[in-house]
């Protein structure tokens, strides 16, 4: 089985993201498990330098409509994983992020950069291709890879089957309609049955009608798209598709964390020894100036400063996470004016509450480690990949009810500590009242010490290696139509209930 995998984003170079992570993971575990993958990507300046010895193994000419001649480099990673590298100067080597620039502005050639990288990766999955290794299977990667089936659909001759990953379904890439001529897509690709998207062109909605199967990154979220709260307009597409629609749950890099042998932790531990665990805590209450309180345990939040992780919610209830007792951490960067909010909380409450904005890698490992409770009040969350860091590291989460949350985290109460399948706390409604009543719930059981050495052992036991995922996409494609064989028309015609339900919500997402 040889799988081209295309992805925008490959961690630690370049990342946004848990994609950045899974686009590293996921093709080693594919590659461990027997798999011919090749991973593509553009070639932005931080992966030029760590491959400097990359070699160019084809040219290619402009790609129709606006977009630019390009080169591709081959090299190989730790890994073992082929990994091809897209190069336009123009488009890739740039500083900032995969799609901001350095102010956090979206890139205004946003769609012919990724237009582009969805071109060559169906060219290098069709008989055009100007390499020798031809893959079975082109694997798409969120909206900037979404288009390639659709470049695929148009082109004739033999061509690989087509899978679309989901990551997280807010992010659509949606232009302007007259984009559609830059980009070299023939009209009749702007329909309903097509790219169309509420009079704009989206790549989401190109990957999502015209690829063979679809995955989402946990089997919650597979369920949760297909209604109209997290479907962001594409509910009723999803669900007319649920057939050849699969969640698979994301798994973790377990040599990267690993508290027994992880690098930035000041004492590494295991459940059998887990004072290293309270001398991490000592560090992390050194590195953001709490004070030193037995009484009190640390929570901790590591993520992206947004609505979205529902990191607003602790807002209204900070004053009385303070008087519970309970200290608080957060790493992250994201909305000014949440940072802001979230700084003036830590501001009125010193040695108690701090806030770190920015990222740094080693700092969230420290907090994994270090602290007592992992918060994560989501308000939806395609996969997440902090909860399962925490679960391995001893540090029980505390969840929203959604998406990967819900398949990963189970709540503690009697029946489940009964079954020893409790291993965090989960809440339902996305209010500040209901996350307090968790946080209470979850210092109660901290200072039972017994429950809670008993909540850290059922999480550190699970196994959330990319070896089960590995299977499972395996299977999804082996059961996809190779070697130019045809999509099946219930991928290409749009049912009129499906068309109904999705015309009942407007796109709330943008480009990125």
């Amino acid at each position: 089985m040889k799988v081209l995998f295309a992805t925008p984003e490959l961690a630690p170079w370049m990342k946004s993201g848990g994609l950045g992570e899974i686009s590293w993971s996921l093709p080693a575990a594919l590659h461990e498990a027997g798999v011919d993958v090749r991973i593509l990507v553009p070639a932005y300046t931080p992966l030029l330098a760590a491959f400097p010895r990359a070699k160019p193994v084809a040219e290619f000419a402009p790609a129709g409509g606006e977009l630019p001649a390009s080169r591709l480099l081959e090299a190989k990673t730790d890994s073992g994983v082929p990994l091809l590298m897209l190069d336009c100067p123009a488009y890739f080597r740039r500083g900032g992020t995969a799609y901001l620039d350095a102010s956090g502005n979206d890139y205004a050639d946003n769609p012919l950069r990724f237009g582009l990288l969805s071109k060559i990766a169906a060219l290098l999955s069709s008989d055009a291709s100007p390499l020798h290794w031809r893959p079975d299977v082109l694997h798409c990667n969120d909206w900037p890879c979404g288009l390639a089936p659709a470049y695929l659909k148009f082109m004739g001759g033999a061509k690989a089957a087509t899978v679309m990953s989901i990551h997280n379904l807010a992010f659509q890439g949606i232009f302007p309609a007259d984009t559609l001529a830059a980009l070299g897509l023939p009209p009749e690709a702007y329909a309903m049955e097509g790219v169309e998207f509420w009079g704009k062109l989206s790549f989401m909605k190109a990957g999502l009608h015209y690829a063979q199967r679809i995955t989402t990154v946990s089997p919650r979220y597979a369920e949760e798209i297909q209604t109209e709260a997290f479907g962001y307009g594409f509910a009723g597409l999803l669900h007319w598709r649920r057939n050849d629609l699969t969640g698979i749950l994301n798994g973790i890099d377990a040599r990267t964390w690993n508290p027994a042998t992880d690098p930035y932790l000041p004492r590494h531990y295991e459940f059998a020894h887990l004072k290293g665990k309270e001398a991490n805590k000592a560090a992390l209450r050194q590195r953001f100036g709490l004070t030193a309180e037995a009484s009190s345990p640390v929570l901790g939040a590591v993520c992206r400063i947004t609505q979205q992780k529902g990191l607003d919610l602790l807002l209204d209830i900070g004053d009385d996470i303070a008087l519970i007792p309970a200290q608080l951490v957060l790493l992250g960067t994201g909305d000014k004016g949440l940072e802001s909010a979230l700084s003036g909380m830590a501001n009125r409450h010193p040695g108690q509450f701090a806030v770190h904005i920015g990222f740094d890698d080693g700092l969230a490992h420290l907090v994994e480690a270090g602290a007592d409770i992992f918060l994560m009040p989501s308000r939806f969350e395609p996969c997440g990949l902090n909860q399962m860091y925490s679960l391995r590291y001893g540090t029980p989460p505390l969840v929203r009810e959604t998406g990967g949350l819900a398949d990963t985290v189970i709540d503690c109460n009697d029946a489940t500590l009964a079954s020893g399948k409790a291993n965090g706390f989960v809440f339902g409604e996305a209010t500040s009242e209901a996350l307090l009543m968790a946080i209470r719930r979850a210092v109660a059981a901290w200072h039972d010490k017994a429950l809670w050495h008993k909540l850290q052992r059922n999480g550190m036991v699970l196994d959330f290696s990319w070896s089960n995922a590995a299977t499972a996409y395996k299977a999804i494609y082996a059961g996809l139509p190779t070697n130019g064989a045809k999509m099946k028309t219930a991928a290409r015609t749009r049912s009129p209930a499906a068309s109904t339900a999705e015309e009942k919500l407007a796109p709330e997402a943008g480009a990125s």
